[in-house]
């Protein structure tokens, strides 16, 4: 089951095994190629890149590095190998056998998942397609392509769920999750992050470190599953979803590395001497820092969700790592949450089964503060009195129990017009933005340079150098 076959559409399931499902794919597969061509990375399709493509899916060979072209990507199908005589973990059925096939009163509940996930994925192609033409260096050029053949390989991954488990309404989810847009007013993707703009590094970083990780909780949270194609689907998307992540965090290091050093060595304190210098000051980093989070805390959905607990009671969707709880039936226990109420800030206890979207998200944010606490140690090393924070989970929240309620970055309730008067010193601002704009206009394409604000990786990938040619540019 670990190998992948050479088909039309590599996979490890057997697909030339069932040829109506086979061809169903194969007929979907132009479609995604001119979704791909039409909404991938603009001006690169013809460029050899040094990419990993999935070979296996056991950790001791899952993915071979070679040079490819972008739309000669082998976008595939694979599952992590089944576990034998595995048992539902949690919910109401735990201790039941896991599911082959989708009970019927759960089909509508699975469809909306996976099409939700599978919505992130073309989503956030679309949304950073024309960042390689201002890319930092080759480096980060081939980075952003390895997202972006994933993210098509994440979205092969639903529509096969889609196409195999759903008949003809999978078949028409999986055309609309070509048809949808980043941004669009008429067509917008299903979550607001994915339509945010993301059309610079900062921002890429940041959605890489806050927004992919965002992505490896709900698929850690799916990977528990009682329908046991969507758990094996996802336990190998996690297994690439890691690289997004690093992407992100050793991104957002470099920056802050150069930045920092570049005070200490110029005798820069005050932040327009920093952009003076080209630099992005930290106050700025801090700013797109609290946007992005915020952002992504929204994706969780609300603190008390009828829906969260739905899932969990029908063992659709469990807690990340699902093992390391002693109550699994979570039926009497409760969730201690600060709320609000009527315009005032109140504690409740909430049926743990409706908090399941705020369990996630408490792990989600203690993994984000070791990130952020990596970059402040690189601050400190430069002896700059400065430290990145992230602020309060109510901070700009537009979905929960926080939506659109003015908080200020440390939680405090604040007014609309308070919230107004100081949103510039809290998100970016227009200026931020174009001086965002102005110092990454200009591309790096020679694998020995690097831009000038940030600086270069500590080492390069699969054990090339750094100024390797990952990205053969023509």
């Amino acid at each position: 089951m670990s190998n992948v076959n050479n088909d039309r559409i590599p996979n490890n399931v057997s697909l030339s095994d069932d040829k109506r499902l086979q061809r169903a794919l194969e007929a979907w597969q132009p479609s995604f190629l001119s979704w791909w061509n039409d909404m991938g990375p603009f001006g690169f399709q013809k460029d050899d890149v040094f990419l990993r493509t999935a070979t296996s899916v056991t950790s001791e060979g899952w993915a071979n590095f070679d040079y490819v072209k972008m739309p000669e990507y082998r976008w595939g199908i694979f599952l992590a190998d089944p576990t034998k005589d595995r048992k539902i973990g949690f919910g109401d059925n735990m201790g039941q056998p896991v599911w082959q096939q989708i009970p019927g009163e759960h089909r509508n509940a699975l469809r909306r998942l996976i099409v939700t996930q599978g919505d992130t994925e073309p989503a956030s192609v679309e949304q950073q397609r024309l960042l390689g033409h201002t890319c930092p260096s080759v480096y980060d050029l081939r980075n952003l392509f390895q997202v972006n053949v994933e993210e098509g390989r994440h979205l092969w991954a639903m529509v096969y769920l889609l196409h195999s488990y759903f008949g003809r309404d999978g078949r028409e989810e999986a055309e609309a999750l070509l048809e949808r847009r980043s941004g669009d007013p008429d067509k917008p993707r299903i979550l607001g992050a994915f339509n945010e703009p993301c059309t610079e590094w900062l921002s890429f970083f940041m959605f890489t470190f806050f927004t992919d990780r965002d992505g490896k909780y709900q698929l850690l949270a799916l990977s528990e599953s009682s329908f046991d194609p969507l758990s094996r689907t996802t336990r190998f998307m996690l297994t690439e979803e890691a690289h997004h992540m690093f992407v992100g965090e050793t991104g957002v290091l470099r920056m802050v590395e150069r930045t920092a050093s570049q005070m200490k060595e110029l005798g820069l304190e005050h932040p327009d001497d920093v952009r003076k210098a080209g630099l992005l000051d930290l106050p700025l980093i801090q700013r797109y820092l609290n946007l992005w989070y915020a952002l992504s805390l929204d994706l969780f959905g609300g603190e008390i969700s009828s829906n969260a607990a739905n899932f969990f009671a029908a063992g659709l969707k469990g807690r990340a790592k699902e093992e390391r709880y002693e109550d699994h039936v979570a039926l009497d226990s409760f969730y201690d949450m600060e709320v609000v109420r009527d315009g005032k800030l109140g504690r409740e206890q909430v049926p743990l089964r409706n908090a399941m979207n705020e369990v996630l998200r408490d792990e989600y944010v203690e993994d984000c503060q070791r990130g952020v606490d990596k970059w402040n140690r690189t601050i400190a090393a430069h002896g700059i009195p400065f430290e990145l924070k992230l602020p309060h989970r109510r901070f700009y929240r537009q979905v929960g129990i926080s939506a659109n309620v003015p908080f200020d970055p440390s939680g405090k309730m604040i007014s609309k017009d308070q919230f107004e008067a100081q949103k510039g010193e809290w998100l970016p601002t227009e200026a931020d933005k174009a001086y965002v704009q102005s110092i990454m206009q200009k591309p790096v394409f020679d694998p020995k340079q690097m831009a000038n604000w940030i600086a270069p990786p500590k080492q390069g990938i699969k054990g090339r150098a750094v100024d390797f040619e990952y990205v053969r540019h023509t």
